[in-house]
C-alpha cells in the first residue's frame, strides 16, 4: 500500500509538470491577444497543471505497479518451454529490427523515429506468438542438434566404434548380457527412451507374463549398465513420423547411421527393406552351433519320450535336439549315437541319430 502511494505522489508530480509544460504555448497565444480584451490569463496555467497532478494521482498506479504485478504472475506461471520459445521470438525480431532499421531511419521527420519502434513491437509480437504456437518443433530441432553433437562427441571419444540401437525384444532376451560380456559386440549400445518406456508399460501390463517379461527387461537393462564391457546409453531422441516402436527404431538408426540389435522377425525384414543394418541374435545363436555332419559319433543323455514310437530326444550344449531312433529304452541313460542325417529347420537345427552298434553305457 505504502508503495502505491510514493506512486500516486510521483505520478502527480510528474503529471502535472507535463499539464503546466503543456499549457504553456496556449496561454502564450491566448496573452498575445490579451491587448484586444485587456487582461492576462497567465494565473490560468494552474488549471491544466491541477487536472495533470489529479489524473496523475490517480492513473499511475494503474499503469505501472499493476501491469508489473500482472507480467509478473504470468511468467511465474508460464512453463519454462514457453519463457524459452518466447525468449528466441524476441531475439530473432530484434535482429531483423536491427537489419531494417537502416532503411527506416532515413525517412523523413517523425516517421524515421517512430517507424523503427513500431516495426520493433510488431515482429516482436508475431515472433513471441509464433515461438510459442511452435515450441515443441524447436525443442525437437535443437534436441535433434545437441544429440548430433553428444554422437559427434561419443565418436571422438571412440573412435571407430559404431552405434548400435537395441530393440525391447532383445533386451526382453537377456542373452544380449551375456553377448555383451564375451567382447564381441564392439559399438556403443544404444537404448532409445521410447524402448525405456515400453519396457515399463509393459512391466505395468496387468497381463501376469508380459508383466514379468517387462521386468525381466528392466533387470536386463540394469544388468548391461553394470557389467557390459561396452558402454551403453539412454538416448532420448524421437521418432514422431513413425507411428510404432518398431518404426521408430529404424527411423532412429537411419538418423544415427547405426545398425539395430534385435532378435524380431518382423523388425529384422522392415529394416532390411529400407537398407538398415540389423544383428539378429536368433541368427548369431544358430551361427555358432556346433556343426555336425552325418556318421559322426558322440555322446548324449536321453532326457525324455519322443513324438514317434521308440524315440528319445537328447540336447546339445547349445540346445540343438537329438533325435534318438530306439532311444525311448535308453531314457535318463548316457548313450553312444551316431549321427543320421541334420535338418535345417526355421526353428533352428535337428539331428537324427540311432544308437552305436545298440550299447548304453550308464
Amino acid at each position: 500500500m505504502r508503495l502505491h502511494v510514493y506512486f500516486r505522489i510521483g505520478g502527480a508530480i510528474f503529471f502535472g509538470w507535463l499539464g503546466w509544460a503543456l499549457s504553456g504555448p496556449l496561454w502564450a497565444a491566448w496573452n498575445l491577444y490579451a491587448p484586444l480584451w485587456g487582461s492576462e490569463l497567465n494565473g490560468y496555467r494552474l488549471i491544466p497543471t491541477a487536472i495533470g497532478a489529479l489524473v496523475g494521482a490517480v492513473i499511475t498506479p494503474h499503469i505501472t505497479i499493476e501491469p508489473f504485478v500482472a507480467s509478473r504472475r504470468i511468467l511465474r506461471r508460464a512453463p519454462a518451454s514457453d519463457l524459452v520459445a518466447g525468449l528466441v521470438g524476441l531475439i530473432a525480431a530484434g535482429i531483423i529490427t536491427v537489419i531494417v532499421t537502416g532503411p527506416l531511419s532515413q525517412l523523413p521527420g517523425y516517421f524515421g523515429r517512430i517507424l523503427p519502434i513500431a516495426v520493433f513491437l510488431l515482429l516482436a509480437w508475431i515472433f513471441v506468438e509464433l515461438s510459442i504456437a511452435r515450441k515443441d518443433e524447436l525443442l525437437a530441432v535443437a534436441s535433434r542438434r545437441r544429440e548430433a553433437r553428444e554422437s559427434r562427441g561419443q565418436q571422438r571419444e571412440h573412435p571407430g566404434r559404431p552405434m548400435i540401437v537395441v530393440d525391447t525384444s532383445a533386451i526382453i532376451d537377456g542373452r544380449i548380457a551375456d553377448i555383451s560380456q564375451t567382447g564381441f559386440i564392439w559399438g556403443e549400445l544404444v537404448v532409445p527412451r521410447f524402448v525405456l518406456q515400453e519396457l515399463q508399460h509393459i512391466a505395468d501390463s496387468s497381463d501376469a507374463l508380459r508383466r514379468n517379461r517387462g521386468r525381466r527387461g528392466l533387470d536386463m537393462l540394469n544388468r548391461l549398465q553394470k557389467e557390459s564391457l561396452v558402454p551403453i546409453r539412454i538416448m532420448d531422441v524421437e521418432a514422431d513420423s513413425a507411428p510404432d516402436v518398431d518404426g521408430k527404431l529404424v527411423v532412429v538408426a537411419k538418423r544415427l547411421n547405426s545398425a539395430i540389435l534385435t532378435n524380431d522377425f518382423n523388425l529384422n525384414r522392415v529394416a532390411e527393406l529400407q537398407g538398415v543394418s540389423v544383428l539378429n541374435i536368433n541368427e548369431l545363436a544358430n551361427a555358432v552351433k556346433s556343426v555336425v555332419l552325418p556318421g559322426e559319433e558322440m555322446k548324449v543323455q536321453i532326457i525324455q519320450e519322443g513324438k514317434e514310437a521308440g524315440q528319445g530326444v537328447a540336447y546339445l550344449d547349445d540346445g540343438t535336439m537329438i533325435v534318438v531312433e530306439n532311444g525311448r529304452k535308453h531314457l535318463n541313460s548316457s548313450l553312444d549315437v551316431v549321427v543320421t542325417r541334420v535338418l535345417q529347420t526355421v526353428a533352428g537345427r535337428m539331428i537324427f541319430a540311432h544308437p552305436k552298434n545298440g550299447t548304453e553305457n550308464k
